[in-house]
């Protein structure tokens, strides 16, 4: 039994790393499953979209040539766009013709696609005409001559009949699997995203260790609407599934409709989402006339996910859980639990580290590792890290130290048995009077008050103080609303004095990325312009 004497993980090298490319893999599954279903690509109101193995693989090939008649190997191209098949056609077809793919969110607004495909020196642009009502055309063609180095604006509409038209090529480069394959923008929790470059190898090894690790059979069918412009959507379901010769059933967008049917029709066995999406999917009116029987394994990660969220699923279908937790930086999951774990390790932790990842909790002033149970920064190391920052080095050398750690910026703790649990962020850390305080601590105490269905702690500026703690709810219907002076209270039955919020707002919404990750930032700025309401 792993009895640890420090807060260090050693990286488990049992398994193996796929030194393989992203195009290589896909190779790989076609070869041996040709006809196996590879893709069913799901959407409100239209039928279902399918590919087998052997027919993605031969329209990757022939994007391609497609590719490689306008672009030259290194260079970057973006794609902004929802979670459309043409999307995994491209990421396939990129990695083939040894270009590196730009991920954006198609929910970016002008000067945030400026923003990405300026800092990501893309030198073209695919989009969906567009999405949840915007038009992207026009967005684009109003941003494109502020980035004069895109060269070439690409619809997707009518693409894929342009790429079957393209002869492929015998002469396709050779592409070593340590180059870049990717450009990720970082989740943008607490400032302007950056631009993170990542690797074949690195994203192809860690999206077949998370699929081993959520123990579900062998090519389990995986559905998810993950936005394929995060590495959970296109590494950890889309690659993931391609290592297990398995089937993606992919939400173009995330429908609770539309999924729970397509989990039912395609007898998924495995679900993808972040709480959010499991939140919503659990409160369907019509939850019970779904037959989700075949469901084996609830993954779900991107931010803290509720014990009693894993324990509706398990009640609803017998689904077991399996929590992940990672970073853009880290291609992207370091930490993850097996269904099988206690129950306990299952609801209150991250699990333990990935094959083939270093991990350890480091004092965030003196970098020496911390004892065991004792709260640090959670740094990791080893080949999933990031090649680095798209043309900031020294944003890079902030997060990637001498000693080679990957400073997440997570604080957390690891036990005896290399279990990590995620206790808050550094940069969310309060500094009151000198005391350090800690807001996941109190946010824990909160949510567990019946009147409040969230909980959200931050640190305001205060002349004399340095920062007072401030505490943003949202509240149950179901229940009275309390007072301030109520819930002041009863933090006050449970937390030192110190650790008592000085002033209280009320929310319907938290501010969220598209992963679900907060952003404490945003309601500190609606604080700031008097956007929220005191409770």
């Amino acid at each position: 039994m792993t009895h640890l004497p420090e807060s260090l993980w050693p990286a488990d090298t049992s398994r193996p790393l796929l030194d393989v490319t992203v195009g290589g893999l896909l190779r790989g599954a076609a070869a041996e499953a040709p006809d196996k279903l590879a893709l069913v690509s799901v959407a409100p109101g239209r039928e279902d979209r399918t590919w087998t193995y052997g027919r993605l693989l031969d329209e990757a090939e022939h994007a391609a040539a497609w590719l490689l008649d306008r672009f030259r190997p290194g260079e970057h191209v973006a794609v902004w766009a929802p979670n459309v098949p043409e999307w995994l056609v491209l990421q396939y077809g990129a990695a083939l013709s040894g270009l590196v793919l730009v991920t954006i969110n198609p929910a970016l607004r002008s000067a945030e696609l400026q923003y990405a495909l300026d800092t990501s020196r893309a030198v073209a642009a695919f989009y969906v005409d567009d999405f949840r009502g915007t038009d992207m055309a026009a967005m684009l063609k109003e941003v494109l001559p502020a980035v004069p180095a895109v060269r070439e604006a690409v619809a997707f509409e009518g693409w894929l009949e342009q790429v079957r038209a393209t002869e492929k090529r015998a002469d396709l480069p050779t592409v070593d699997p340590q180059e870049p394959t990717q450009i990720q923008f970082t989740s943008g929790t607490t400032g302007r995203p950056k631009a993170a470059v990542l690797e074949h190898m690195a994203m192809v090894t860690n999206a077949a260790h998370v699929r081993e690790r959520c123990e579900a059979p062998t090519g389990a069918t995986f559905a998810t609407a993950l936005p394929l412009f995060h590495t959970a959507g296109c590494g950890l379901a889309g690659m993931g599934s391609v290592h297990e010769r398995a089937t993606l059933v992919l939400g173009e967008v995330f429908d609770p409709t539309t999924m729970l049917t397509a989990m039912q029709d395609h007898r998924a066995e495995i679900l993808g989402g972040v709480p959010a999406m499991l939140h919503a999917l659990l409160a369907h009116p019509d939850l019970e006339d779904f037959d989700l029987g075949s469901l084996k394994v609830v993954m779900s990660g991107g931010d803290a996910v509720p014990p009693p969220l894993v324990e509706a699923w398990e009640k609803l279908c017998g689904a077991t859980a399996s929590a992940v937790y990672g970073q853009t930086e880290l291609s992207p999951i370091v930490c993850q639990t097996r269904p099988s774990d206690t129950r306990a390790d299952n609801l209150f932790t991250a699990g333990r580290p990935l094959p083939g990842i270093e991990v350890a909790i480091l004092d965030p002033h003196t970098g020496e590792i911390r004892p065991v149970d004792s709260e640090g920064e959670i740094c990791a190391r080893g080949y999933s890290k990031m090649i680095g920052y798209l043309d900031m080095p020294e944003e890079t050398d902030k997060t990637i130290d001498a000693d080679g750690w990957l400073h997440t910026g997570d604080l957390g703790t690891m036990d005896a048995r290399g279990y990590v649990k995620v206790t808050g962020r550094l940069k969310d850390m309060i500094i009151r009077g000198g005391e350090n305080i800690y807001p996941r601590e109190i946010e824990e105490v909160l949510t567990r008050h019946p009147a409040i269905a969230g909980a959200t702690v931050i640190g305001l500026k205060d002349e004399r103080w340095g920062e007072n703690v401030a505490a943003i709810v949202r509240l149950d219907e179901k229940h009275p609303a309390p007072t301030a002076e109520e819930l002041h209270d009863y933090l006050r039955e449970h937390l030192a004095p110190h650790k008592t919020p000085k002033a209280w707002y009320v929310t319907d919404t938290m501010p969220t990325n598209a992963m679900g990750k907060l952003q404490k930032f945003r309601l500190r700025e609606q604080i700031e312009a008097g956007g929220l309401r005191s409770l």
